[in-house]
């Protein structure tokens, strides 16, 4: 009996899933497509909306193509002015990025390794040594050539202060100096600035405006880098920083190594310079040293004394010798200046003058 009551539901169940009325999947529902009168007064309501409120487009509609990246970071060890400054150079650079200080104890080969992984393909390395000097790399990884700088006259952003200002992640102007046309090493180094400092062209971070320059000027054999602002008006140039000094020490072949291409015969290293400082300073202590030991020999030694000169009295001329006079008669005392009569005060002989003419008139005249 259950059997046969079990074979019956199923049965039922299966008549009214094939009528529709079971609990099976339901069809989903198309959606009708609307009416030719209702799509023209959507376009022309839409048409009327899009003219009052018309969004504009942006700005830059070409295609991004250059896609150069530079990977901006530095070792353990750097200051803060050194700090300030990898920030200054990556706001001024849309294009750049950051990473985490690298270890002294790691090779420099494993910047590429670090460059490969962040997808840049180039880089600017602040390598820190003995808490003072700065070095630079500038670097085509992975397959070079890369250049190394030390880095002197620091000024950051927040230091100097300038008036100019220039908009965040606008393209900049590219200045240099004609030397670098003139020797090799130097043209060299102005296509990897080109390379690094230039924003692509439809960069998404970056602004298509143009209203700063970097200038690279070369010095005294150094290469000097200022950033100016364009002023609208007149095209003047007023600074906005950051600003430092690039002393070149050697190009390689590689990326962080090779091959020496080019190494600056000018060029000496901050250890020398300080040994120069205090090898100059300990000279002249010293010779002031020798200076204080023979002044005090020269005091304890005897004093020699000259024989008289024969021609000493040369143009002594003798004076004449006066006869002796013996006085015999006792002279003349001379008059004393107490002895004199004292003479009276002006006023005492304006007084006697007065009395004087009193008197006489008082006296009768003979007749």
């Amino acid at each position: 009996g259950a059997a046969r009551f079990v074979r019956r539901a199923s049965k039922m169940a299966a008549a009214k899933r094939k009528r529709g009325d079971g609990p099976g999947p339901k069809k989903k529902r198309t959606k009708k497509a609307p009416k030719e009168e209702e799509k023209k007064e959507a376009s022309s309501v839409a048409d009327a909306e899009s003219e009052e409120h018309q969004v504009p487009p942006p700005v830059s509609q070409g295609k991004w193509t250059n896609k150069e990246r530079v990977l901006i970071f530095s070792s353990r060890g750097i200051n803060f002015r050194t700090r300030h400054l990898m920030k200054d150079l990556r706001m001024l650079m849309p294009h750049s990025k950051a990473d985490t200080k690298m270890d002294r104890k790691d090779k420099l080969f494993v910047i590429n390794e670090v460059c490969e992984i962040k997808n840049c393909n180039k880089c600017i390395f602040f390598e820190a040594k003995k808490k003072q000097d700065l070095y630079m790399w500038l670097s085509n990884t992975p397959q070079g050539p890369s250049a190394k700088f030390l880095v002197q006259n620091i000024h950051t952003l927040a230091e100097l202060k300038m008036t100019g200002n220039c908009l965040r992640g606008s393209r900049p102007l590219l200045s240099f100096d004609s030397t670098f046309d003139q020797y090799p090493h130097y043209a060299l180094l102005k296509e990897l600035f080109i390379q690094i400092f230039s924003t692509p062209r439809y960069h998404p971070k970056s602004q298509p405006f143009v209203d700063h320059v970097f200038t690279f000027s070369i010095v005294d054999h150094r290469i000097w880098f200022r950033n100016y602002q364009i002023v609208e008006e007149d095209a003047t140039l007023v600074e906005i920083g950051p600003r430092f000094v690039l002393n070149l020490i050697k190009i390689f072949q590689g990326s962080f190594g090779g091959q020496t291409l080019y190494e600056n015969p000018h060029y000496q290293s901050p250890n020398m310079h300080r040994r120069a400082i205090r090898l100059s300073t300990a000279a002249k202590f010293r010779e002031k040293q020798n200076m204080k030991e023979l002044q005090k020999i020269q005091r304890n030694e005897e004093k020699i004394l000259l024989p008289e000169d024969p021609t000493e009295a040369v143009f002594e001329t003798p004076a004449e010798e006066k006869p002796v006079e013996i006085q015999l008669v006792k002279p003349e005392p001379k008059p004393s200046l107490k002895t004199k009569k004292k003479k009276p005060y002006q006023r005492q002989r304006k007084l006697n003058k007065k009395l004087g003419r009193i008197g006489a008139q008082n006296i009768p005249r003979q007749k």
